[in-house]
């Protein structure tokens, strides 16, 4: 682990590849998995918030889902997560044309009707952030439906890290990013 100032690193974030490869996945991370996207309070107050101006965005599923159970749920681990339409999707996925999942409150906030764009998690996938007490660790969630990103990252060169700058500058700023790139050139210089 690598530690950039109260954040714990893995240093697969600086060895792996990944770029999204949308045509690839059809945006599997918002179908896949046993709970919906971890979300923290103020999210949620965000997602409230914009509710109104999401809601013309999102599946008549995703709005029963939403209306039946709200914004998020509690999963076995006791975190807060957006709620499932029948234990399978998020509330939120949307689809497009070519069937690939999408979010409905990205949509909302690149048609400028809302100003909440995505939680956090969601926005730095593969990255998962874990609590340490006063310290966050970041760490890369190697997962099968990813493979085609791993592939097309390695192709383009593009390092997790690289990747995820817009989300990484959005949670933790660009003077702590500016640091990433100082330890990736030690990195690759040791």
């Amino acid at each position: 682990m690598i530690q950039v100032e109260n954040v714990l690193l893995s240093e697969d974030l600086f060895s792996e590849q990944f770029v999204c490869d949308l045509a690839a996945c059809k945006g599997a991370c918002c179908i896949e998995g046993d709970a919906g996207a971890p979300v923290v309070l103020e999210e949620i107050d965000k997602i409230e918030d914009n509710l109104e101006a999401i809601l013309p965005f999102l599946t008549s599923e995703g709005k029963a889902s939403i209306k039946g159970m709200g914004v998020f749920t509690v999963d076995t681990d006791g975190d807060y997560v957006t709620t499932l339409n029948n234990g399978k999707e998020c509330s939120f996925t949307t689809y497009d044309s070519n069937g690939t999942a999408k979010c409905g409150m990205e949509d909302a906030y690149r048609a400028g009707k809302s100003t909440f764009k995505k939680p956090t998690s969601c926005h730095l996938f593969p990255i998962r952030v874990q609590k340490l007490h006063e310290m966050e660790a970041l760490n890369y969630d190697r997962l099968d439906i990813c493979k085609p990103a791993c592939e097309c990252g390695a192709k383009l060169q593009v390092k997790v890290y690289q990747f995820l700058k817009e989300p990484l500058i959005n949670k933790y700023g660009e003077e702590w990013y500016a640091q990433l790139v100082e330890v990736d050139k030690l990195l690759a210089n040791s």
